[in-house]
């Protein structure tokens, strides 16, 4: 049995012969008490003992068998797309958004394959399926109302009882899909969302270097969700009768609750929606539920806090980076900016050995420990490039390419394709694997697949190319038996497809001509695009970013707009750029 706390017994050769979830202290719940099995195994490791390695040699090569992986057959193609797709359109909770029955998970990897292929198929009902569960999600408790981010699942299926803990992956994935929502409909929603969740992260998540903590716990007081419900007296006493009336509509405050008694904060209509209702305009609205929020925060912020686990993943912080840098692109926010290049320059400093290879971990005031696993070294590539394309300094490719180089050396199969989850000089384990399955984060295999085709993109280099296809043509039967267990893998692939656009834009970072190229760029969703930009001065960006070299400047900001480094006639001034892309 699997899961998490997990016991597994070893012979002193350490192989497994014996492994279970949650032994009790003492027999209950119909399984045997810890203390009662160790004395079973005692006696059978005496009596049995022939029996028991001949066992554990079976398991050990059980699990080194279970960890090969079938190749697909035939090309890559966008068949692998359209089976996932329909896969997800089987799960897909028509009444309340989300996949399955309770519990629910966001499946943010998913949400985001799905509005890739609303744009790729136009399927209207991929990009339903995406944005219905998107807001379901955020107007429920799954999100924090009143402080921002997302809790780490809903205990049921309609989005409301979360289990309260706030995971740093959770927020960094969904931030990232809900940027994306808002690139392909606009929808001002979907912004909130992203800024209420970087707001919370800044605020509650980031360390004083600049790193980000790894979670918050779901209890305060021994109680799970404490911090964050209330009670209709309470808001009553906070906010007073007649703007309490108004919040406690809109957010499903009542006498009896919705949970044990006392009320989660959830919306089930939209602003517009309310504000009918009401006989208010939305701005109207608005303004008095920020009122309400603003007020209970501040008397919540007075309760006691549920622990936090200071504790900085390399792996986790990635994502995050890359969430951060991607909104910092398209709201044109260079506070985002620089909060990621911070926390990169934490990873690249504190988290780097001497060697060049990264750690895996940190305790808040401690030295950092444990080689790095592959998803470390995938998850910081390919959020290096996230932050090169929204500051373009040329340091982030370059310790991209250098992470890459160590990932290649360490982590790549020499004999097969795909990556070993750890490394060539890591210990000594009893099966070497290679996961390529998405859990809570995409598999390494699937964010080494995402960085090397995009790295491949902006430097040409066709061995970072043929290495992220041959991850996915490893993962080809995976994807064709369990669409729904390679999310990040299937939106690795819609990028390889293509067409993918490199977008080399030679200006004046400073100008409002470059901004506005850069904004038309960024604005619409184009998932499959890699972008560039050279300075007017020489700032090294050609010899680290190929994609750059031969683009001369003249005196307005120019535009190429090319497919394997073959690019179109340059276009000059944004109203080119605009009118190309309308297009």
């Amino acid at each position: 049995q699997g899961g998490w706390p997990m016991t597994v017994f070893l012979t002193p050769g350490l192989q497994p012969f014996y492994g279970g979830t949650y032994f009790p202290p003492d027999d209950r719940y119909g399984r045997p008490g810890f203390k009662r099995l160790v004395t079973a195994l005692a006696e059978a490791w005496r009596d049995r003992h022939a029996e028991i390695v001949e066992s554990a040699g079976q398991i050990t090569q059980h699990i080194q068998e279970a960890t090969n992986v079938a190749a697909g057959e035939g090309e890559l193609n966008v068949d692998l797309l359209r089976k996932a797709v329909d896969q997800l359109g089987r799960a897909f909770d028509r009444t309340f958004g989300g996949f399955g029955s309770a519990p629910k998970f966001p499946h943010a990897m998913e949400l985001r394959l799905l509005l890739r292929a609303w744009r790729r198929f136009d399927d209207d009902d991929a990009l339903h399926m995406a944005r219905f569960t998107l807001d379901r999600m955020a107007m429920g408790g799954l999100y924090d109302q009143l402080g921002g981010g997302f809790h780490r699942y809903s205990t049921d299926a309609q989005w409301l009882a979360p289990h309260f803990e706030k995971m740093l992956y959770d927020n960094a994935l969904l931030t990232s899909a809900y940027v994306e929502a808002f690139q392909a409909t606009g929808d001002p929603f979907y912004r909130q969302v992203v800024e209420e969740t970087l707001a919370y992260v800044q605020r509650e998540m980031t360390s004083p270097e600049g790193a980000f903590y790894s979670t918050q716990d779901a209890d305060s007081e021994g109680e799970e969700g404490k911090f964050f419900v209330w009670t209709a007296a309470e808001v009553t006493a906070i906010l007073g009768k007649e703007l309490a009336e108004v919040f406690g509509y809109v957010y499903d405050v009542t006498p009896e609750g919705n949970w044990e008694g006392h009320t989660i904060l959830r919306r089930s209509k939209t602003l517009a929606q309310n504000a009918a209702l009401l006989h208010i305009t939305p701005e109207e609205l608005q303004g008095i539920l920020r009122e309400g929020r603003n007020k209970l925060l501040e008397v919540r912020g007075r309760r006691v806090w549920p622990g936090r686990d200071e504790k900085v993943l390399t792996s986790w912080n990635g994502l995050m980076i890359a969430a951060i840098a991607q909104a910092a692109q398209v709201f044109d926010n260079p506070g985002y900016a620089t909060a990621a290049e911070r926390a990169a320059d934490f990873l690249l400093t504190k988290m780097r050995r001497g060697d060049g290879r990264l750690w895996r971990t940190c305790g808040a005031g401690a030295d950092p420990k444990l080689n790095a696993y592959l998803e470390d070294y995938a998850f910081v590539i390919d959020a290096l490039v996230s932050l090169y394309e929204a500051t373009f300094a040329p340091r982030w490719i370059a310790a991209a390419l250098d992470l890459t180089q160590v990932m290649l050396d360490q982590f790549a199969d020499p004999v097969a394709d795909g990556f070993f989850s750890t490394g060539r000089d890591h210990e000594a384990l009893i099966a070497r694997v290679k996961d390529f399955h998405d859990s809570s984060i995409p598999s390494g295999n699937a964010m080494a697949a995402t960085g090397l085709l995009r790295l491949a993109r902006l430097t040409g280099r066709a061995d970072l190319l043929d290495q992220g296809q041959r991850i996915l043509r490893a993962a080809q039967g995976l994807l064709e038996q369990s669409p729904m267990a390679g999310g990040q893998l299937l939106v690795a692939l819609d990028f390889l497809l293509g067409p993918t656009q490199e977008f080399a834009i030679v200006g004046d970072p400073a100008t409002a001509e470059t901004r506005r190229v850069l904004r038309a760029v960024r604005s619409g969703f184009r998932p499959n695009k890699v972008v560039a930009l050279k300075s007017l001065k020489d700032d090294g960006a050609d010899a680290i970013v190929p994609l750059l070299q031969d683009k001369p400047s003249g005196a307005e900001v120019t535009t190429y707009i090319c497919q394997d480094f073959a690019c179109r006639t340059p276009l000059v001034g944004p109203e080119a750029l605009e009118a190309a892309l309308g297009k």
